[in-house]
């Protein structure tokens, strides 16, 4: 049986990229031990250090511990994976340098099957998953614009161990980073599903476009209503209680982004890979599995695949 302190004094964060330098900023800002692992920006984060552009509060981290390797890193009490799920197939060799017997590992990462990827690694009873609903972009190097939202829920992913996400959610608390744990870890990656698949989806299938563009249209809100409730019926049928009020609630809040360029846009545009298993084929297989059809992710899923074959 695991006795756990919960202090969470030391952080490593794997994927310095928009998501990972601002929650990790803000636990270094309040004070805490935390290290990133960069792949990108390393010159110059170690010169300039870490810039947050934020309407929570605007800092400046000038002295950041950055490391190129997790070995360089050593064990700490918190690994926060926060990089692209594109990048999973590293993580057999990039976690074990980061865990000592009561390290503790919580997901930042879009879409499903992520907490299964890690819990194979190091173990479920280690794993958390964590949800994040904010607007966020890394705009320069070192630099990330925090413009709207910032809400984190976190979860266990298996019977997880009593208290562990209630304390992992009052230490990003402390960070400023409003949080909470959540019950139903899964019903809550299904939620957040239904904004993800129609919004980072379509701004792809149109050809890299905003929030603001895909709702300008007619057509295509009448798509995203459509996606939305698929998801919604997909997750009732396994189990999941998601409200239909969830279609509308999403819709409004994203006309209050105005011109948001979503995460997977971004990566459309700069010629990146996309996270295409665990935001669409993913949730669309285990759809079929439990019997549901979903045609409209179908359609959109096949109009992504011939983007990137566009664009080559």
């Amino acid at each position: 049986m695991w006795v756990m302190s919960w202090d969470f004094n030391s952080v490593a964060v794997v994927g310095s990229g928009a998501i990972g330098l601002y929650h990790g900023g803000r636990l270094a800002e309040a004070g805490g031990d935390v290290s990133f692992l960069v792949r990108s920006d390393f010159e110059e984060i170690s010169e300039n250090g870490v810039r947050v552009e934020s309407v929570a509060g605007d800092f400046h981290l000038r002295d950041v511990k950055v490391f190129r390797s997790s070995e360089q890193i050593g064990p700490v009490d918190l690994v926060i994976v926060s990089w692209k799920a594109t990048a999973n197939d590293q993580l057999a060799s990039v976690l074990p340098p980061l865990l000592h017997a009561e390290t503790q590992v919580l997901t930042l990462q879009n879409g499903l099957g992520n907490c299964e990827t890690i819990a194979e690694i190091v173990g479920p009873e280690r794993v958390c998953g964590g949800l994040c609903f904010v607007c966020i972009n890394r705009i320069a190097p070192g630099t990330i614009s925090h413009t709207s939202g910032g809400k984190l829920t976190i979860g266990e992913f298996a019977d997880g161990i009593p208290g562990r996400a209630e304390a992992m959610a009052a230490r990003f608390k402390e960070a400023k980073i409003p949080a909470s744990a959540v019950e139903k870890l899964a019903e809550a990656q299904w939620e957040k599903l239904i904004w993800n698949v129609p919004f980072n989806g379509l701004a792809v299938a149109e050809g890299g476009v905003t929030t603001e563009s895909l709702l300008a249209s007619p057509e295509i809100e009448a798509e995203i209503r459509k996606l939305m409730h698929e998801i919604v019926l997909a997750a009732r049928a396994q189990g999941m209680v998601l409200d239909v009020g969830l279609v509308e609630k999403n819709i409004e809040r994203t006309r209050l982004m105005d011109a948001y360029r979503p995460s997977t846009m971004i990566d459309f545009v700069e010629g990146r890979e996309l996270e295409l298993a665990p935001i669409w084929e993913e949730p669309l297989r285990r759809a079929i599995d439990a019997g549901v059809p979903m045609p409209a992710l179908e359609n959109l899923l096949s109009r992504m695949k011939r983007r990137l074959a566009e664009r080559g």
